[in-house]
């Protein structure tokens, strides 16, 4: 049972008091135990919880695009084909999870009711820096789980309302495992096939791309990093499973339809089939 709660049904002052703008520590003092770095974990190494791996950012003339492969491994196992690692944290943001899955759902979840929590409280949107703030701060609580082996690495990226440029208002924020959290400028990548995502990125990247060439550029780098990294899935043209694209811009969050999702893979394979080294 949460701290503090009245078996005669009437509900602590922690519910009835001015609170705090952050569900978070709202939630360290009701219910300590809900937040993912608080669990109580037993002796040991958790090597074998199903891992997300690779996210990719990339920013264009107007906004940012955000993708993420459909793989998630255990081991040297497949533990899922069609994970979705890529989500909105809010309007104009998006958030990337890799590393253990289950952890880095639970505190992509946490963290969009963060976001949504401080609005209804202050009646405003958190800015992009707060929002990229507010999650490094979540990062960091689950130091203990990551040492554990426990660790979730996320990418954050959106759209900066507040930016003097509108078309250079899409922004990406990278973290480490103790909550550091820096400025990346164009693109970005996250998890196992990160290497090799951001060595393709960082040929065919270049100032001032539309919308739909950084989202192309995206998914070529995920197939990029599928050839060299076990861990991280291509497009499956047989299952038809895509990777998960997402723009967020001045118009808000928008998640690429699947059908021109497959239509962008294919193309990426097509290309590829005429250039088997390349």
């Amino acid at each position: 049972m949460p701290v503090g709660f009245d078996p005669s049904g009437r509900l602590p002052d922690l519910f009835t008091n001015v609170g705090t703008s952050s569900f978070t520590d709202f939630l360290s003092q009701a219910a300590p135990s809900l937040l993912p770095g608080r669990r109580p974990l037993p002796p040991g190494s958790a090597d074998l919880a199903p891992h997300a791996t690779t996210i990719v950012a990339v920013s264009y003339l107007g906004g940012v695009v955000m993708a993420g492969d459909r793989r998630a491994t255990m081991g040297n196992l497949i533990a899922s084909r069609d994970i979705e690692k890529v989500h909105p944290a809010d309007a104009y943001s998006l958030v990337g999870i890799a590393g253990t899955a289950g952890v880095g759902i639970e505190l992509m979840r946490l963290f969009q009711v963060e976001l949504e929590h401080y609005e209804k409280i202050e009646g405003t949107m958190l800015s992009l820096d707060g929002k990229a703030n507010r999650l490094a701060a979540m990062i960091r609580n689950n130091l203990g789980a990551a040492m554990q082996g426990l660790a979730v690495i996320p990418l954050f990226a959106g759209f900066d309302l507040d930016a003097a440029d509108p078309a250079r208002a899409g922004r990406i924020f990278s973290f480490d495992v103790a909550g550091g959290c820096y400025e990346e400028t164009g693109y970005d990548g996250i998890g196992s096939g990160s290497l090799f995502a951001k060595a393709a990125l960082k040929k065919r990247y270049r100032p001032g791309l539309g919308a739909d060439e950084a989202a192309r550029l995206a998914v070529e780098a995920l197939y990029d990093a599928a050839d060299d990294d076990t861990a991280t899935g291509g497009p499956d043209l047989i299952r038809k499973i895509y990777p998960v694209v997402m723009t967020a811009s001045a118009e808000g969050t928008h998640r690429l339809p699947e059908a021109e999702t497959a239509v962008l893979a294919e193309a990426v394979v097509a290309a590829r089939n005429e250039n088997i080294g390349g």
